[in-house]
């Protein structure tokens, strides 16, 4: 299936400063992601008869020009059952039809399949292009780096449940929500999953090394200077803690930390 991006600039904090809009299929099409109207991303609905608007999740830098596009192609504009008041209060669209992992967009001869991907965002759906085609993935996966993954919205289990899925399916071409197309998918999801299992260990160690606070366990897991991203730091941090807390690892209850069986008081 054809897949066309237009990089579009929005506020946004991923590096570039800039999400990618994509169009899945020629006549007709659907148009994922649609952060903010451009002449660029004009030209490429304009070339196309596009039928149907998605978004990956409802971040603000991914739905920007929903009810524009909207309005202008008179497309079916679908958003993920059960989230549907949170579609409208991101976009100011009512949708016309849902979708959830499973179902199915007809393209004429051509299925666009949609696929669970939550983790970054508790809505977030990645759209495969045609039978063992390339994957549209928003927010699971960048060329370089990593994804954030904070609380309260990140769930990290759900997170790396995605990217096995991901690997599992193993596309030839994984299109992201941000930055360059992603030409190895499969070594670019162990790449991220094993930098995951790394900051995990690094927020237990320090828990089992005495820090006792959120500020605690954030200044020994990070060597790096976190001038600027601080406040991202500090939600995936708490999102490990999160994570580790389910597991019974750690016992978190919001606001202080212990390594399992230390006496600290576990939420309930």
């Amino acid at each position: 299936m054809n897949v066309v991006s237009s990089a579009v600039s929005v506020p946004t904090r991923a590096p570039g400063g800039e999400t990618n809009a994509y169009l899945l299929g020629e006549e007709p099409s659907v148009l994922v992601d649609p952060a903010a109207r451009t002449d660029a991303l004009d030209a490429l609905v304009a070339a196309r008869s596009v039928d149907h608007i998605v978004v990956t999740h409802t971040h603000p830098d991914h739905v920007g020009a929903v009810a524009a596009y909207a309005a202008e192609t008179d497309a079916t504009v679908w958003a993920r059952y059960g989230r549907t008041e949170r579609f409208r209060e991101a976009t100011g669209v009512d949708p016309d039809r849902q979708l959830r992992p499973g179902t199915t967009i007809g393209l004429g001869d051509e299925r666009v399949r949609v696929l669970d991907a939550p983790g970054h965002a508790p809505d977030h759906l990645a759209f495969e292009a045609g039978e063992d085609g390339p994957i549209v993935c928003g927010d699971c996966a960048v060329r370089e780096g990593s994804v954030v993954v904070g609380a309260p919205e990140g769930d990290l289990r759900a997170y790396l449940t995605t990217l096995r899925r991901l690997r599992a399916i193993d596309p030839p071409t994984l299109y992201p929500g941000h930055g360059p197309v992603i030409e190895t998918p499969r070594e670019t999801l162990e790449r991220l999953i094993a930098h995951r299992n790394r900051r995990e260990r690094r927020v237990l160690e320090a828990v089992e090394d005495g820090a006792r606070t959120l500020p605690d366990v954030l200044e020994a897991a990070y060597e790096k200077d976190l001038s600027g991203v601080r406040d991202l730091a500090r939600a995936t941090v708490r999102a490990h803690l999160e994570k580790l807390a389910v597991e019974d690892r750690v016992e978190w209850n919001g606001e202080d930390v212990a390594a399992t069986g230390s006496g600290a008081t576990r939420s309930r």
